[in-house]
């Protein structure tokens, strides 16, 4: 085989690797995902979920199915009046200083309210670190609830984690409630390293991790 030969074989397979790699970009970056319009009807009547809402920490580690992720994230903190933005969870002053992450098998995700749509912040699966108890690596879904504090303007830094705390709770209580009506397991948790999840989860020094939640399929 001539030089000549060789170097051409070479240019193409370099160029066959290049358009490889540039087709396989997207998915590796996985871009934002828009979530599906969120369903408002339907359901078990509340009186009947609050009967039966608990606490509850085996998971099957069954994915959730695309529907219930937009529907559990929409009934945490959605907006239910598009005319004002305001959303299902109340917050002191309409503050709505409590951002919401996903940590999923995929990645690390931040629901974004405004267009209902998740963007990814990290690609690593680190479902493990958002807690201390041994079923959060398995279970399909770990939000993490985080106070932006710069988002509250008044106040000394204990009324604003007072607050956070408070709008925390809200949010946690609308996810007890959907899982109660769809019947998934859910439990709100405190045991959080939440030093070293914050740096794992690059957080600036005015976000605070308040609470942790798991959410998935009971165990059978």
């Amino acid at each position: 085989m001539t030089q000549k030969r060789l170097f051409s074989i070479l240019i193409l397979a370099l160029s066959l690797g290049s358009g490889f790699a540039q087709a396989q970009a997207p998915a590796a970056q996985n871009p934002d995902i828009k979530l599906l319009p969120p369903q408002t009807d339907g359901g078990r009547p509340l009186m009947q979920c609050l009967r039966e809402r608990q606490s509850l920490r085996e998971f099957s580690a069954e994915k959730l199915p695309p529907q219930t992720l937009s529907n559990l994230l929409w009934a945490a903190c959605g907006i239910n009046r598009p005319d004002s933005g305001k959303r299902t969870a109340p917050t002191a002053r309409n503050w709505q200083n409590i951002d919401v992450y996903a940590a999923m098998a995929d990645g690390l995700f931040l629901y974004n309210v405004q267009d209902h749509s998740l963007t990814r912040i990290l690609a690593e699966d680190i479902r493990a670190a958002t807690g201390t108890q041994p079923f959060v690596k398995d279970a399909p879904l770990n939000l993490v609830y985080v106070a932006d504090l710069s988002k509250i303007p008044a106040g000394t830094v204990e009324d604003k984690r007072f607050n956070s705390a408070a709008h925390t709770g809200f949010i946690s209580q609308n996810v007890y409630l959907y899982c109660a009506s769809e019947k998934l397991a859910t439990v709100v948790r405190g045991l959080v390293d939440r030093e070293a999840l914050a740096k794992t989860m690059k957080l600036r020094p005015d976000q605070h991790i308040i609470l942790a939640q798991t959410v998935g399929f009971p165990k059978k």
